[in-house]
């Protein structure tokens, strides 16, 4: 920038003596000794020629004009940057920002279609979004909530809003009526995101993927510089940063029990090591992370399965270690029960796997100290710390000082170490494999030991020890899961032994990260199917499944 003023600077100089040479020329004879008197008039004349030489002009300064209109974000951002002069009347200046094609966008910014967690509101299209957005009328209408500076920014993609169906409200009110009301739209910026919110896809895109496609997906707005002055060649503008940046964005998905035995492994013995995760594997290998939680140690000296579900003792062939690969494992969650069934050989030769294919563990180890501290991840910036711990036992799971096995439940060495790793940067992510139960409501002695690590600071706190898929909550800053349910293990005896049917439905949570925050959750829902294969469960299906789970919660009632 410094050298193109300069250049007008020195263009304008040479323009200016140009000029005075023409306006008031001197002409002065050497060819004889001047007398005084032409001594005299010749310094007289010289004078004036000097004194009516013009100044240089003066380049012209960008004066930036921000429209009020413009993202809140984007002002901020204009407003630390601090490098050039803006005027509040257009008409003052000679630059401005305003929306435009994407092919000339120096800048864009992204908005998200939101409903609060507790909805059922599942899919919108845009088409029918807009229209509402306009007060065209429809029985179907839902109301959108959204602050009037998003109203004004989203009006070059929407339209003019019509209060018919659009609803303002301030920023820090918005979550709270939308939670209020429950069944509601809102849209909010992208840098606004948070957990309570559920983000919807909008032409099969959506923000908080990590396949996201920013040209696929209608709420963005592209901003360009323009200017009746200057080129953009001329000029050198500040360079202006998205509000979403996919090399900050980091999705994690965990998953409930993994129990390679009996009929599960059976099925595997006939229909291929990765039958099992051919339904639903997309979710877990399209995840930057993924979170298994593996409850059974593989030993080179296990037997073939059998289809009984007793006794209780368990071991999976090292070849089953196949599906687990197939899916995209990248962090083994060992808090479970069995881990030592086989004996503490089969948790040692499991951990040299696991190792051997660079996959992170966490919960147990070859000695107490490796079983209890906590696994370190980093991706795009976002760094984790993965801490586990079983109270339910038995005590010979337990690692020692000098003896592996799995990490017992020292609340208060986990309240200090959370606290650490939360000083030092890292997301806690914090799993337990928690006294059994088969239901989807909590018990007040549930709450009280999920809350110690979520008040310590742990972000997620994750039951994974649940069978039957159980209900979670919002708690301060945290995302509390009780239960997930299984993922693949074979439990669908309901015919042989007391095992309910819910436990042949499965939560899988996918959880989304930025620049160093949890945004959002998106929960994914299947159905065990062969005693070994989730699938996706059917539309109707989920929404009766959600809303026994939010019910739980207490988010209900919910129309039948």
């Amino acid at each position: 920038m410094r050298k193109k003023w300069i250049t007008y600077l020195l263009i304008a100089l040479w323009i200016s003596g140009c000029n005075a040479s023409s306006v008031n020329p001197t002409v002065t004879s050497f060819a004889q000794e001047p007398t005084q008197s032409q001594k005299v008039k010749s310094t007289v004349t010289n004078v004036p020629t000097l004194a009516v030489q013009p100044s240089p002009t003066a380049a012209p300064q960008p004066v930036i004009w921000l429209d009020a209109s413009l993202p809140e974000g984007l002002l901020n951002q204009m407003a630390h940057q601090n490098l050039m002069r803006s005027e509040s009347q257009k008409e003052k200046a000679n630059i401005w920002l305003e929306p435009g094609a994407s092919d000339r966008a120096n800048v864009t910014w992204v908005y998200a279609l939101v409903t609060p967690f507790s909805s059922l509101i599942e899919q919108i299209g845009f088409d029918q979004l807009r229209n509402w957005w306009q007060g065209k009328p429809d029985e179907q209408a839902i109301s959108i909530f959204v602050t009037e500076n998003t109203a004004r920014a989203l009006e070059p993609i929407l339209g003019k809003f019509s209060t018919h169906h659009v609803v303002l409200k301030e920023k820090d009110e918005l979550l709270d009526a939308a939670w209020e009301k429950r069944d509601v739209l809102a849209i909010i910026p992208f840098e606004q995101l948070e957990p309570r919110w559920k983000v919807i896809s909008l032409n099969d895109q959506s923000p908080i993927s990590n396949q996201f496609k920013i040209e696929d997906y209608p709420l963005a707005v592209h901003y360009h510089w323009n200017s009746a002055l200057f080129t953009d060649e001329s000029l050198e503008l500040p360079t202006l940063d998205s509000n979403r940046d996919g090399n900050k964005l980091t999705v994690l998905v965990m998953t409930g029990v993994t129990a390679l035995v009996r009929a599960t492994a059976v099925r595997m013995e006939e229909k291929g090591m990765t039958y099992p995760g051919e339904a639903i594997g997309d979710w877990l290998r399209n995840a930057d992370l993924t979170h298994i939680s593996n409850e059974i140690s593989f030993s080179p000296n296990c037997p073939d399965p059998k289809m009984d579900p007793y006794p209780l003792i368990f071991c999976s062939k090292p070849e089953y270690i196949e599906l687990l690969e197939s899916v995209g494992t990248d962090i083994v969650d060992l808090t479970g029960n069995h881990g030592v069934d086989w004996g503490r050989d089969a948790l040692s030769f499991s951990l040299d796997l696991y190792r051997s294919r660079g996959w992170a563990y966490y919960a147990a180890g070859e000695n107490l100290n490796e079983a209890r501290d906590a696994v370190l991840v980093e991706h795009n910036g976002n760094r984790f710390a993965f801490l586990g711990c079983n109270p339910a036992g038995p005590a010979y799971i337990w690692a020692g000082e000098d003896f592996g096995g799995v990490a017992p439940c020292d609340y208060e060495w986990i309240q200090q170490r959370i606290h650490q790793l939360k000083d030092e940067g890292y997301l806690v992510i914090f799993t337990f494999q928690y006294f059994e139960t088969y239901r989807h409501w909590v018990e007040e002695f549930e709450r009280r030991d999920f809350r110690i690590p979520a008040g310590a600071g742990a972000v997620i706190v994750s039951g994974s020890q649940a069978h039957h898929p159980m209900a979670m909550e919002f708690y301060g800053d945290s995302f509390i899961h009780y239960g997930l349910g299984n993922l693949f293990f074979d439990q669908m005896w309901v015919d042989t032994v007391t095992i309910p049917e819910g436990t042949r439905k499965e939560l899988i949570d996918r959880h989304v990260f930025y620049n160093g925050k949890h945004i959002s959750t998106e929960l994914l829902t299947a159905y065990l199917e062969d005693y070994s294969r989730p699938r996706p469960m059917s539309a109707s299906e989920r929404v009766d499944f959600l809303k026994a789970i939010f019910t739980a919660a207490g988010w209900g009632p919910y129309n039948p």
